[in-house]
């Protein structure tokens, strides 16, 4: 989610005044330098800082398995972790397509502008750091301080915090690490970096885990992002490679939406080993490595079938990277619907309209934006078999990987069935505006309902299988009875 920012970072340059004014208020009152902002995360050829190796710095010894329960809302999966001591519970958003972990903070007068949907959600719990008796401000001296902050030398914010030429080549710069802003597609946040202990379930029923100094943002305001966000990245700052699992992996099976909202069952989020265990019949496709953004996870789509006929050749720009790095098919659960580009986009369609007998509802293509509504008889208004009636749409990836999607995973009930008809609308979206930056196209979270997703980082691959993800959640307890 965070790297589409590129395709939208000028719109949101009419909004740093009025954060910043904002935030320069917030951060005087915990003593905070100068706010130093960075739309991108680029690098320098300059070396940077090395710190004293302490427990600051230290990854887990111990690959550590973890599993957490995802609750679903609306438009998200939610983990809820344990942030200082003692623990705080917040839920967060989590995100494969960002590497930041970030939270409101409550101390700070959190303030999310245009936020007037969930303003008043129970759902925005604030971690309040004056409550913890472990958190501290990370500072210059930090890595994850040059990884958080972006410009043409990765040490002009410290510089501006007043930190020496020698103490920041030396590591040895122990200046609070300046204020940050973080875009995602449609959002921005700014906030600090903070450091304290965040506990988590592990693999074993009654096993939880703890690890000292998690770095991740202490969030004063935001736009358009009321909820945290757990990112899931392959930066150093993410949440798998903080807790030492970068070079393992995980998995996850979404629960579909029917079950949104619904306290007694969750998706099973599993990072470490046990996200590959009897794994072995699973087919994967490879990573592709993006030039431009390496921390978030590509695949080459070369392939897309309606029924038994094959959509007009799949554009090369989702399986490979141009000159500027753009292009790829980009899997991101913070994305809610898959993306296409144009013209296969408008091509997709056509083929759907060709296949699909029923009278189209225009009315409320109208009122949702959606491209490819149907009026589908639903007798006794009730439903049932009724995903039956649209043809099957199969995905084929790299190294000959079909995935053949569940049924409900892209024609989905505007509302409750009346006079026989329900309204079914295509949710595939167009990429936004032609952009030719960043992704060819986005793999969403709704096209990944009951399917185990596996990330294989240790040999870069994803493998995918369809699965009962409430049978899944059964398996692991995460179905209260």
């Amino acid at each position: 989610m965070q790297l589409l920012s590129s395709l939208h970072a000028i719109s949101f340059l009419l909004l740093i005044n009025t954060l910043l004014n904002s935030s320069v208020s917030q951060a005087k009152q915990i003593q905070s330098p100068s706010l130093v902002i960075g739309l991108t995360h680029s690098r320098t050829i300059l070396p940077n800082p090395k710190p004293p190796i302490d427990s600051s710095t230290n990854k887990p010894t111990e690959m550590l398995d973890m599993m957490e329960p995802l609750r679903e809302i609306r438009d998200g999966y939610l983990i809820s972790l344990n942030f200082g001591s003692p623990p705080q519970i917040i839920q967060l958003y989590m995100d494969t397509g960002s590497d930041l972990t970030w939270v409101p903070c409550g101390n700070l007068s959190f303030d999310c502008m245009d936020c007037t949907e969930t303003r008043n959600s129970k759902l925005m719990a604030a971690f309040s750091p004056l409550s913890s008796s472990s958190s501290s401000r990370d500072s210059c001296r930090s890595p994850f301080c040059i990884d958080i902050h972006s410009s043409d030398n990765s040490f002009d914010p410290c510089t501006v915090a007043g930190c020496s030429l020698s103490s920041l080549l030396k590591g040895t710069c122990f200046r609070p690490c300046p204020s940050f802003a973080y875009t995602y597609g449609d959002g921005m946040v700014i906030g600090s970096l903070t450091r304290d202990t965040l506990k988590f379930h592990g693999s074993s029923p009654g096993v939880t885990r703890e690890i000292p100094r998690f770095c991740f943002g202490c969030v004063a305001s935001t736009y358009r992002e009321p909820i945290g966000i757990a990112g899931f990245g392959k930066s150093p700052l993410s949440l798998p490679s903080q807790l030492g699992l970068l070079q393992k992996g995980f998995s996850h099976c979404f629960l579909s939406f029917q079950f949104a909202n619904n306290p007694n069952i969750s998706s099973p989020l599993i990072v470490g080993n046990l996200a590959f265990s009897s794994k072995d019949n699973l087919k994967f496709t490879p990573m592709l490595k993006s030039p431009m953004f390496p921390n978030y996870y590509y695949i080459g789509l070369e392939g897309l079938s309606v029924g038994n006929s094959r959509v007009t050749e799949v554009p090369l720009i989702l399986r490979e990277f141009d000159l500027f790095g753009n292009g790829g098919f980009l899997i991101d659960s913070g994305t809610t619907y898959t993306h296409f580009p144009e013209p296969f986009y408008s091509q997709l369609l056509s083929v759907l309209q060709s296949a699909i007998p029923f009278a189209r509802a225009k009315d409320a293509e109208s009122r949702t934006g959606f491209d490819l509504c149907y009026k589908i008889p639903c007798p006794n208004n009730t439903f049932g078999g009724d995903d039956l009636l649209f043809p099957a749409i199969t995905f084929h990836f790299l190294s000959n990987v079909s995935l053949v999607l569940p049924q409900g995973n892209y024609f989905y009930a505007m509302g409750a069935p009346n006079n026989g008809t329900v309204v079914k609308c295509l949710l595939f979206q167009s990429m936004d505006g032609g952009e030719e930056d960043g992704p060819a196209g986005v793999f969403g979270s709704f096209q990944q309902q009951n399917v185990e997703v596996v990330y294989d980082l240790e040999k870069e691959r994803v493998g995918f299988q369809p699965m009962d993800c409430a049978l899944a959640a059964a398996s692991h307890g995460l179905h209260k009875t």
